[in-house]
């Protein structure tokens, strides 16, 4: 089965941009509008779908993650991009966007008991 691209590389869901939503984005892996994201390329060089695979470092020491634009999101879009990541090495990728896609929490991991 051929992996969907809504999730992003640092981990927050893609279902939350309306560009995706509407079909003119392909999600942050796929499409070439998003090469600026230091994550993003990251990921691709060394063959990682999201940061949740990333063996190399602790997701803390991670200047690419922990980044300006990182904090940025995060104020924007109240997103939790750690807790996406760790939910996604909890559950796996697949299983994270069908949890994202039915709780409607786009920028935030569900909090389960």
């Amino acid at each position: 089965m051929e992996p969907s691209n809504d999730v992003a590389a640092c981990g927050l869901f893609c279902g939350a941009c309306r560009a995706f939503r509407k079909g003119s984005c392909a999600g942050c892996l796929a499409d070439r509008g998003h090469d600026w994201c230091k994550v993003r390329r990251c990921c691709l060089e060394h063959g990682r779908r999201s940061c949740a695979e990333c063996t190399t470092m602790p997701l803390d020491a991670c200047k690419k993650f922990n980044g300006p634009i990182g904090k940025l999101f995060a104020l924007v879009f109240r997103s939790d991009r750690r807790g996406c990541i760790e939910r996604i090495r909890a559950i796996g990728a697949e299983a994270f966007a069908a949890e994202m896609r039915q709780a409607g929490c786009y920028n935030r991991p569900v909090k389960k008991p």
